[in-house]
């Protein structure tokens, strides 16, 4: 057999450091992805429990039975705890990035089971324990996912995989258990009563005790290497495994991708990337993984509509959101990425599409030298089921706060496709996305970008006076039915930090009189998506009182501005709490959380291992010096 590396995704086996800096980044990003796409993926595009071979697409899949063979569990998830319809709720065990060692265990049926992988040099190791005495028994397919080429069939000791150019052997060891039956479809299927495990080895036969030392040795080895953290391994922990089980291989266009969570993969058909969510993502990734990064800011990017924007969403089957976009902080975070890596052909390879969704922006949403959120009509194919278009609720979704008080009832203009609402969040956003390319810009030679976007900034800058409110000491977004402030709060009335618009003096009063006031903002939870003495906050519905990570965080790159370093660190030891809390109590990383009682997973709006949670905790990481201060210049 000829000899294979087996890694999990591959995202180690090359660094871009050594690849030729003379080839063109469109070159060097289609060798990275080949490489993240090569060798054992952990699982398949939805389930946890499935272990594919890429590129040649050689799948295990792990399935569990009741013993009277009345109840099956055929999907595991780790956002949800699910005990009917053949689904289980996953507990998520550590996973390393380059897919070297991975542990999840779930309870279901009254069976505590827990699930290792590892990889060696010529292959990879499953290990299926039970963690408590009980009946189950466990059922193992073997075949070709993706339509990939090859045939499998039955073995003495399990299973051979006839791929093309190769032959893969599986061996199949039972501690205790027998073999209850085995049938064949269009894959290879072995079931067995568990007894007290059972140990799948792909590649080569090895005896079982070495197999589970190998699987103990990559345990220990991604334990050590977290330690690095120190005091903040725990959080780091949070954001790392969140971030790591969520990564997938999307097959329809051959790439690695993290959408939010796996459970948004089957609602949307197949995937789903969000834009400021996998933005957010490509920075968290780059605390560790550089490969990741660029792959995730790239490929979010690749996203971008027609009419020059990148959209609300991407999914499967071609379909996007071509009404509307989403906050724009792709450059703050491919310039931050930079920043940690100093590869330019990175940012060189996003530039061009980065400054065209830029000039999109005035172009489309801009009113009276500032911006409104808006959707755009456009010519749905025929299965797409757009939602808002052309209507408030397509602006609402526009702004990445669905259903946020700030936005209701507002009027909309259908000719312009704007919410009549000068935005301060968005237009601050704005700035800090000029101000960012720029930086680009410059590194980059375009030296007519850098004085075409720092005039845009220069401009809308100078038109965020209109929105300062000397009675309220904050910038706030005004009607333009009436020409008056809106003063239903969010904490993106901080947002003007992160584009430098107010002086040390405002900034003080904003943070003095807000920030801490305990009727608005400040609380054993922080920060509220609407302030607490706002009538929609006791909703505690989505963006209706509860907090998130992506608020806390921009937030928190706005008071880096300014000094302000006590509001810093009260900011960074409360959202590394409210991370830890969920983490603690269930290992789970949440979409949103309780405003009052700090619970993540009290509503059902809030999905359980969602990755943008883990923003709680980059923050602390940025504040004790583990990540580039993102206000020092380039």
């Amino acid at each position: 057999m000829k000899k294979i590396l087996f890694i999990f995704l591959g995202f180690v086996l090359v660094s871009c450091n050594q690849q030729s800096n003379n080839l063109h980044p469109d070159v060097q990003y289609r060798e990275l992805q080949e490489k993240l796409a090569a060798g054992w993926n952990t699982w398949d595009t939805y389930s946890c429990l499935t272990h594919v071979l890429l590129p040649q697409g050689f799948g295990i899949n792990l399935q569990f039975a009741t013993p009277d063979g009345k109840h099956y569990l055929r999907e595991a998830y780790i956002s949800r705890n699910y005990d009917d319809a053949g689904i289980a709720g996953i507990i998520p065990g550590p996973h390393a990035y380059d897919g070297s060692y991975t542990d999840l265990s779930f309870l279901w049926k009254g069976m505590h089971i827990r699930v290792q992988s590892a990889w060696y040099p010529k292959g990879n190791i499953i290990y299926v324990e039970p963690l408590e005495t009980s009946s189950a028994n466990v059922i193992i397919n073997a075949g070709m996912w993706w339509n990939r080429k090859g045939k499998v069939t039955f073995s003495q000791t399990g299973f051979t995989a006839c791929l093309p150019g190769d032959t893969l052997p599986v061996y199949l060891h039972s501690f205790d258990g027998r073999l209850v039956k085995s049938e064949s479809d269009s894959m290879c299927r072995k079931e067995f009563s568990l007894g007290k495990g059972l140990l799948i080895v792909a590649g080569d036969s090895l005896p079982p005790g070495l197999a589970l030392r190998l699987v103990q040795q990559r345990a220990d080895s991604l334990a050590d290497a977290k330690n690095r953290y120190e005091d903040h391994k725990e959080i780091y922990d949070a954001m790392q495994t969140v971030l790591a089980w969520n990564v997938i291989y999307e097959p329809t266009h051959q790439r690695v991708v993290a959408p939010v969570s796996r459970i948004w993969n089957k609602w949307w058909g197949g995937y789903v990337l969000f834009c400021w969510d996998s933005y957010f993502a490509s920075y968290m990734l780059a605390a560790e993984n550089k490969e990741l990064a660029y792959a995730m800011a790239t490929e979010i990017t690749a996203e971008m509509t027609p009419e020059g924007f990148v959209p609300n969403f991407g999914a499967a089957r071609n379909y996007s959101s071509r009404d509307r976009s989403q906050p724009p902080v792709g450059s703050m975070m491919v310039r931050e990425i930079y920043r940690k890596y100093r590869e330019k052909w990175f940012p060189a390879l996003l530039y061009d599409k980065l400054l065209k969704w830029n000039r999109w922006w005035p172009e489309n949403r801009q009113y009276d030298g500032l911006l409104c959120w808006g959707s755009n009509p456009y010519a749905p194919g025929p299965s797409e089921k757009p939602v808002g278009v052309n209507k408030l609720l397509g602006a609402a979704l526009e702004s990445g706060l669905d259903n946020s008080p700030m936005y209701d009832n507002m009027p909309f203009d259908t000719v312009r496709h704007i919410m009549l609402l000068s935005d301060a969040g968005l237009t601050s956003l704005y700035i800090a996305d000029c101000e960012a390319l720029a930086d680009l810009a410059q590194l980059l030679g375009r030296k007519k970008d850098v004085q075409e976007l720092k005039k845009r900034a220069a401009f809308f800058r100078q038109n965020m006076e209109k929105l300062w409110d000397e009675q309220s000491g904050l910038y706030l977004n005004m009607r333009l039915d009436s020409g008056t402030f809106s003063r239903r709060l969010s904490p993106t009335h901080f947002y003007p930090l992160i584009a430098h618009i107010p002086d040390q003096k405002r900034a003080e009063r904003m943070i003095s009189e807000h920030f801490y006031n305990s009727n608005e903002f400040w609380g054993t939870y922080v920060l509220p998506s609407i302030s607490r003495d706002d009538p929609a906050f006791h909703d505690n519905n989505y963006w209706r009182g509860r907090i998130w990570a992506p608020m806390n965080f921009l937030v928190y790159l706005g008071l880096r501005n300014y000094d302000l370093l006590a509001a810093q660190h009260d900011l960074s030891k409360k959202s590394a709490e409210l991370l830890l809390k969920g983490w603690r109590e269930k290992r789970q990383v949440y979409e949103n959380y309780n405003s009052v009682t700090g619970e993540g997973g009290d509503v059902s709006s809030s999905d359980w291992f969602y990755h943008w949670g883990g923003l709680l905790g980059v923050i602390s990481l940025i504040d004790d010096g583990f990540l580039p201060p993102p206000e020092k210049p380039l």
